[in-house]
């Protein structure tokens, strides 16, 4: 299910797909002959095996998708619904809450769905509220006051120990281990913007009782977005992607991540010491910068401690969250901030899921985690080739790359637009620029892991005290930086003949002075 807020008649997206076409046609006229002129030069060839490559990969995405969505899930899922049918329940829900300043409205719409859902469920409930602020308590203190009637869900608020979300998690889970919960119990855990969507939690609980080596699973997100309607374009495309890259990872009976937003949790689980300890201080030992802790990613966490004990999560694409953007300003500077945490997070992470090894991981999801990292560099030896064919064979290089571009990013978005529930003729452009852009900002995340910001969490950033080290390190970053791309753009450059063309004394010459 996608947002509503772009809603278009069929008749208006097929006249802007005809006239994308058309362009798309006009540019292949004109670029023909190049193509011609090109076939059987190498940056033809590198791109046509480079896209044969990736190309593969999605569509196995695709297909292991395909078949967890309508052959593995279904079947699960009808056993699900024929236990509850027959009266299981779990014994109680356990929703463990964060929240920081949020704007009331968006509180009140998330508590009246998990009251919501705790009367679908039929059981009582604990709602533990991690905070940082009384404003939130007060918030959500007079909705419960203001009730027409009694609901069985005990409120309990727990201000954090220290700052950021880390710590409100930890800090609510060791209350949770003090009060004391049963081992099967789910525990949900969830943001304050985010709003469960009916019977989300009727179609996830089941799945606990039909499997013991269950210990945690995830759903179904969409956005709604209060800004640009561009950024509300481009959540629609990335929870299309996710939906597509979840329903292939669940294959394997593992995900990538248990996303923050919204996952439910085994209770034996989160009262162990090792997952909040982890959870409250996760850290890197880097090479280059030393110890430091993780700010955001908690997300990520809680995956890498199920990970190494060999837990199996899965994936319920039929239970939907909805997350409340507030996006101010024109959008730009909020998706930069997004794509360099989830980036950082990707990368502090990935190093050490890889090291767990495929037997641990399963093969498949640890392949998925190199190819992280390898996509980084993927993605732009397109428009690198691109620019060095147009100095070295023909301008029309860049229009051909283009019309590639074009073509490919359209496919892709059509795929994308059945998994986000619509499709919009800018998808195709959006995903281009987000690849780039991603790309660009998870090279400079590799070498700057420590540096970290959480715009849409009161703004929290990690400091860095100033002396002679940290500017060595600043320095060797930046070096790095050079060095990795420039060795990439030299590599390119081989391949495609740069140095011959315009000889090796010139192309000496410009490096080095």
């Amino acid at each position: 299910m996608a947002s509503d807020k772009f809603k278009k008649s069929r008749l208006i997206i097929a006249l802007e797909v005809y006239f994308y076409l058309a362009v798309l046609f006009v540019i292949y006229t004109l670029i023909e002959d190049d193509l011609q002129h090109l076939r059987g030069e190498s940056v033809l060839l590198g791109l046509g095996l480079l896209g044969l490559w990736r190309w593969s990969w999605w569509l196995v995405h695709i297909i292991r998708s395909l078949i967890y969505r309508w052959l593995v899930y279904p079947r699960t899922a009808r056993r699900g619904r024929r236990l509850w049918q027959k009266g299981w329940r779990p014994d109680e829900v356990v929703f463990m809450m964060t929240t920081y300043k949020e704007d009331p409205d968006i509180t009140a719409r998330v508590i009246r769905s998990i009251i919501d859902e705790t009367l679908r469920v039929g059981t009582s409930a604990r709602l533990l509220v991690g905070t940082g602020d009384p404003f939130d308590e007060k918030v959500i203190g007079d909705y419960f006051s203001q009730l027409g009637s009694p609901v069985p869900i005990q409120l309990i608020f727990i201000r954090q120990r220290g700052t950021g979300k880390r710590m409100a998690i930890g800090t609510v889970l060791r209350k949770l281990a003090q009060l004391g919960v049963d081992d099967d119990v789910p525990v949900v855990f969830m943001d304050g913007d985010t709003v469960l969507e009916p019977e989300c939690l009727v179609r996830a609980l089941p799945h606990f009782a039909l499997n013991p080596r269950l210990d945690a699973l995830t759903t179904h997100e969409q956005a709604i977005v209060r800004g640009p309607d561009w950024m509300q374009k481009w959540l629609d495309l990335r929870f299309g992607q996710r939906h597509l890259g979840m329903c292939s990872h669940a294959l394997s009976r593992k995900v990538l991540t248990l996303t923050g937003r919204m996952s439910v949790f085994r209770g034996v689980r989160v009262v162990e010491p090792q997952f909040y300890e982890l959870i409250e201080s996760d850290h890197l030992n880097h090479w280059l910068w030393g110890r430091f802790r993780f700010l955001s990613g908690d997300d990520k966490s809680t995956w890498y401690s199920l990970l190494r004990r060999g837990s199996e999560m899965t994936y319920i694409p039929d239970a939907l969250v909805t997350t409340i953007e507030i996006v101010d300003g024109n959008g730009i500077d909020r998706m930069k901030a997004n794509l360099l945490r989830w980036s950082g997070n990707m990368l502090r992470n990935g190093s050490r899921a890889i090291a767990l090894g495929p037997r641990r991981v399963k093969p498949f999801i640890w392949w998925c985690l190199v190819d992280q990292r390898i996509s980084i560099w993927t993605v732009l030896v397109g428009p690198v080739l691109a620019i060095l064919a147009s100095f070295t064979l023909t301008p029309m290089a860049l229009v051909i790359f283009l019309a590639w571009i074009l073509l490919s990013r359209f496919v892709a978005s059509v795929v994308l637009g059945i998994y986000a529930g619509r499709f919009d003729i800018s998808y195709p452009l959006i995903l281009y620029f987000s690849q780039i852009l991603n790309s660009v900002l998870k090279i400079y995340v590799w070498f700057r892991l420590p540096r970290q910001r959480w715009v849409n969490r009161g703004n929290q950033t990690i400091a860095q005290r100033k002396s002679r080290l940290l500017q060595f390190r600043n320095a060797m970053a930046v070096y790095l930086t050079t060095l990795f791309v420039t060795g990439f753009v030299y590599v390119l450059s081989l391949y495609l003949g740069v140095f011959e063309f315009i000889g090796w004394d010139r192309a000496m010459r410009t490096l080095l002075f």
